[in-house]
């Protein structure tokens, strides 16, 4: 058991703003470029609603999830339910913290380095100043998130409202144009429906759903949200609509303004639109707004994740030391700092490109793969008033959302793949060396009790 209980003082308000700072982020700034040059056309746009689908389907089932087991750690305590707690589900849930430790701090290192990335548009950050700038980042939002939850939230709010000033200053740079629809109008030109170009739609999509990652985020912190049955699902997809509109509208203001095949030559492509919109000094301060996006989206990841290692520890199932919450401000301090503390060592090692796509390769297997069957299990298991949220058509968006994420996988590459592979052989190996030696599932003998049962 955890040294306190967390505190349910998120409001739908304040749990949809969390979800969206995480999903902008820097991504959709950095992606926008190697979108179109993958899909190399002006049918990029199908890319993008691609990504906005599988969020969709698969946002049906954290929904489902989420209102059933309103808890923090969000996926660690749904795939410890679906494949039962005493059994397999420890192997799963223990997988799911393994890669935990290694792909969040690869989020957060990738909208640091993000932010150094389009820092250095408006100051040149020649070698180890373009590291201090990403590992200052993952500093800053370390003290940031020393708080309790209200005032996190309130935190949130306010992040919000500038992400939704840029925006909405991109989108009506955009109108004022008067171009707006030219995108829109040539978007089948040289389209062929045929396997490049499902080829192209999958290994795109990479990048996309990198961008609408995040949605789930109010699932991870499942203890401390107001009306949980209510307040998770609505915030999701309430997420999700929004940051689809919002990513269509941009991309469509900025080609309206510059033509796609120049698009994918430039890493700083909102700027490069904004001066020849507006000027050098627009494009000035639309840097330094989108700079403002990235933090708030690494603020709203390293809050998401460091609920993942405490509830696991609360819960007998990781090392104990990650189950202290601070004594007056209530929140997990300990996970929070080791978690941040890796990010920063990442955030000085990698480079942007080298993370996206290991982010995903490492997340679909355990996160969104095993957790969709697992659903199918617990819905065959348990009577249907234990889930508050009960998706339409099921389980189609479940088989779905499956197939969907393999395939996904796939578009990750054969380095990536085996990558992602990997790391979940070595956290089988570290959790049934620690199983043998602690008896637990499956070398626990009849009638043995777990840790988390003393």
């Amino acid at each position: 058991m955890a040294e306190h209980d967390l505190e349910r003082r998120l409001s739908l308000r304040q749990a949809t703003a969390i979800n969206m700072i995480d999903m902008v982020g820097i991504g959709p700034f950095i992606t926008l470029p190697m979108v179109i040059g993958m899909m190399n056309g002006p049918y990029f746009l199908y890319a993008w609603i691609a990504g906005a689908i599988l969020s969709f389907v698969d946002a049906m089932v954290w929904s489902e999830l989420g209102a059933a087991f309103p808890k923090a750690g969000g996926s660690y305590n749904f795939l410890k339910e679906a494949y039962g707690p005493k059994g397999m589900g420890r192997f799963m849930s223990f997988l799911f913290v393994w890669q935990t430790m290694i792909q969040a701090p690869l989020v957060i290192a990738s909208a640091a380095i993000g932010f150094a990335t389009y820092l250095s548009y408006l100051v040149p950050l020649p070698g180890l100043w373009f590291k201090a700038a990403s590992g200052g980042v993952v500093v800053l939002i370390i003290v940031l998130l020393y708080r309790r939850i209200e005032a996190i939230g309130k935190i949130s709010v306010l992040l919000w409202g500038g992400v939704l000033i840029t925006m909405f200053w991109i989108i009506g740079g955009g109108l004022a144009h008067g171009r707006f629809l030219e995108p829109i109008r040539h978007i089948n030109d040289g389209l062929s429906f045929n396997y490049a170009f499902i080829a192209a739609i999958g290994y795109s999509s990479v990048k996309t759903v990198y961008s609408y990652l995040g949605y789930y985020n109010v699932c991870h912190l499942g203890g401390e949200i107001i009306n949980p049955s209510r307040n998770i699902p609505r915030s999701m997809f309430l997420s999700i609509a929004g940051i689809a509109v919002l990513y269509l509208l941009m991309n469509i203001s900025v080609t309206s303004v510059i033509p796609w095949h120049q698009i994918r030559e430039h890493d700083f492509v909102l700027s490069l639109y904004m001066q020849q919109l507006m000027g050098s000094t627009a494009a000035k301060v639309i840097t330094v707004l989108i700079l403002w996006v990235a933090f708030a989206s690494v603020f709203s990841a390293t809050l998401g994740y460091s609920r993942i290692p405490y509830a696991a520890a609360a819960d007998g199932a990781f090392f104990k030391v990650f189950a202290r919450l601070h004594p007056t401000r209530k929140f997990p301090y300990v996970s929070l700092l080791v978690l941040g503390g890796v990010a920063f060592v990442f955030s000085l090692l990698f480079k942007l490109k080298e993370v996206i796509s290991a982010i995903l390769a490492m997340r679909i297997l355990i996160q969104f793969i095993s957790q969709a069957i697992g659903l199918l299990i617990l819905r065959r298991r348990r009577k249907a008033s234990d889930f508050p949220y009960k998706m339409p058509l099921f389980p189609l968006p479940v088989v779905l959302a499956i197939v969907m994420w393999g395939a996904l996988f796939f578009a990750t590459g054969a380095m990536l793949m085996l990558a992602g592979i990997g790391v979940t052989a070595l956290g089988a190996a570290v959790y049934l060396v620690q199983a043998r030696m602690r008896r637990e599932w499956p070398f626990r003998r009849a009638g043995a009790r777990l840790p988390s049962d003393r």
